[in-house]
């Protein structure tokens, strides 16, 4: 049974901070909207006590000590979802559920691919923590909230707990200054080899294989800093929209993602695909004339017009006739180390159609796989040789009333076993220049090397 209670309080909590109190609890998730923006960050949360866990591994499924095998995760996170049904009015649109990831590779259960890459190292293929509390920060409005819904005890009671552990909230504690390091970075591909897999790449689209694929890199260092430290220094240097602070057992997800995958709130479903990328300036001159290049590039635009084309077919899958439209094109947004071409599309789902299945029909987003999205995934797997893991994949949140918003998974660190993860890549057209694909890579990684 649920016991739902959500309760304002009269103070309102910097999110960071708050979760400074809870950082090192196990299985706790920080959703951070980092970045200072009207339309994109309007809520934070975060997941406390948790209720229930799902992971999955291929077709098999592990809820709490239950295990399932030979199933669909997709379905099987579904029915798990639909046994906690909220019926609640509230214009928050994520007030209790479940917080986590799917990672690229679960999209080898949704298409038959081949499975030639190797994996430098494992988390599983999904995970997602359903929470009996949330503590919700109205950055707009400057309110918090905490809601319960009485799975662990009485919801009033755990608010309260809550609401009492903030009497030790401290503002203004805890920022890292930059620190010079030693590190050594390694790559599974090299200058020369990432540009020959580049020209490979071009062959096929000559060929008539695919108009545009994504091409990826990963960077790895030993580090053995505390994650969320690494967290607060990357928040620093590159605040985001869909940043995110994941604490699990046994390895950490560190995400200060610019790019939504999917949100679906009271039934509208929108996507916003990025393709286009410049470094900043290192002066206003120079800022103004990188940001003039990227508006003015009819290549980058091409990507772009590429990948919303793919996007608006997915959702055509899930939407209602008619329904899909591109809510803006070629808009450029700003980011402390780059600019970024996005466009946004919107379309009404169809009333038989749930957030996990809209998501299981659209997944991996076509902006880190390419079009067509099949082929292009074939000849990533090939070309990459490295799993991906959840790099590209994504992260975000099930509202038990139905509501959902997930992330694409770039510009993110995955910390085990004193090692830190990162992937990077770029859209490949015909137009591509091969060292220009590896130098936009190089752009993309700094704000994260740099932490590092």
């Amino acid at each position: 049974m649920i016991d739902f209670k959500i309760k304002e309080l009269n103070t309102y909590y910097d999110p960071f901070y708050t979760y400074n109190l809870f950082k090192d609890n196990i299985d706790s998730i920080f959703l951070d909207s980092s970045k200072e923006d009207n339309m994109l960050s309007k809520y934070s949360f975060i997941g406390l006590n948790p209720y229930k866990k799902f992971v999955s591994e291929g077709r098999k499924v592990l809820i709490d000590n239950e295990v399932y095998k030979d199933v669909d995760p997709f379905e099987e996170l579904e029915k798990l979802i639909n046994t906690y049904k909220l019926n609640i009015h509230s214009d928050i649109p994520f007030v209790s559920g479940a917080i986590g990831y799917f990672s690229y590779d679960i999209g080898r259960i949704l298409e038959k691919l081949p499975d030639n890459s190797s994996e430098d190292f494992s988390i599983p293929d999904s995970m997602f923590i359903f929470f009996d509390n949330l503590i919700i920060f109205d950055l707009h409005n400057r309110k918090t909230y905490i809601t319960g819904i009485g799975q662990i005890e009485e919801a009033k009671n755990s608010i309260l707990k809550i609401e009492k552990s903030l009497e030790d909230y401290k503002e203004g504690e805890g920022i890292i200054g930059r620190v010079e390091s030693s590190n050594t970075f390694f790559c599974n591909f090299n200058k020369d080899e990432y540009e020959k897999s580049v020209y490979l790449l071009k062959d096929y689209i000559r060929n008539g294989d695919v108009y545009i694929a994504n091409m990826t890199r990963r960077i790895w260092c030993n580090n053995d800093e505390n994650s969320f430290e690494i967290y607060e220094k990357l928040r620093n240097s590159n605040k985001a929209p869909f940043s995110a602070y994941m604490n699990f057992n046994d390895f950490q997800i560190i995400s200060s993602s610019p790019e939504r995958f999917l949100s679906v709130i009271d039934g509208l479903v929108q996507t916003r695909p990025i393709k286009g990328t410049r470094p900043r300036g290192k002066n206003h001159e120079e800022d103004k004339k990188n940001r003039k290049e990227l508006m003015n590039s009819e290549k980058d635009k091409s990507e772009l017009l590429m990948i919303v084309d793919l996007e608006r077919n997915d959702l055509s899958k899930v939407c209602k006739p008619n329904s899909v439209k591109v809510k803006e094109l070629f808009k450029i947004e700003e980011y402390d180390t780059v600019f970024h071409l996005v466009a946004t599309i919107e379309g009404k789902l169809k009333e038989d159609v749930t957030s996990v299945k809209c998501i299981k029909e659209c997944f991996p987003g076509g902006s880190i796989t390419g079009a067509p999205k099949i082929r292009a995934m074939e000849i990533i797997e090939e070309l990459e040789k490295l799993k991906r893991n959840i790099y590209t994949g994504s992260i975000g949140y099930f509202d038990l009333r139905g509501n959902s918003d997930f992330n694409i998974v770039i510009r993110t660190i995955v910390k085990k076993d004193n090692k830190a993860y990162l992937g990077v890549g770029g859209g490949i057209t015909w137009e591509s220049i091969e060292s220009d694909e590896w130098f936009e890579t190089i752009d993309k990684a700094k704000a994260l090397m740099g932490v590092l």
